[in-house]
C-alpha cells in the first residue's frame, strides 16, 4: 500500500482530481484525520477538510510510481 499527500484546495481542483481517478483501474482512498472515503467519490471528498493536504492511499494492486504518474498535479 502505498501513501502519497495531496492538496485539493479548490473547486477546480477536485473536479479535475476526481476526472483522473475515475480513468485508473485501480482504487484508492483519501484520509483527513479519522476520516477515510474513496477516492473517486466527488460528494465523500466536498466532505473533508479540503484547506489542508490529504492523504492519498492507494490498494494492493496500485504502486507508488502509479499514483505520481497519474496525481502529480495535486502532490502537496
Amino acid at each position: 500500500m502505498e501513501k502519497v499527500q495531496v492538496l485539493l484546495n479548490s473547486i477546480d481542483k477536485v473536479r479535475e482530481f476526481v476526472d483522473i481517478a475515475s480513468s485508473v483501474e485501480y482504487n484508492f482512498d483519501l484520509k483527513s484525520g479519522r476520516y477515510i472515503i474513496d477516492g473517486k467519490s466527488i460528494m465523500g471528498i466536498f466532505s473533508l477538510d479540503l484547506s489542508q493536504p490529504l492523504e492519498l492511499v492507494g490498494t494492493n494492486e496500485s504502486d507508488r510510481a502509479e499514483i505520481v504518474d497519474a496525481f502529480q498535479n495535486f502532490i502537496y
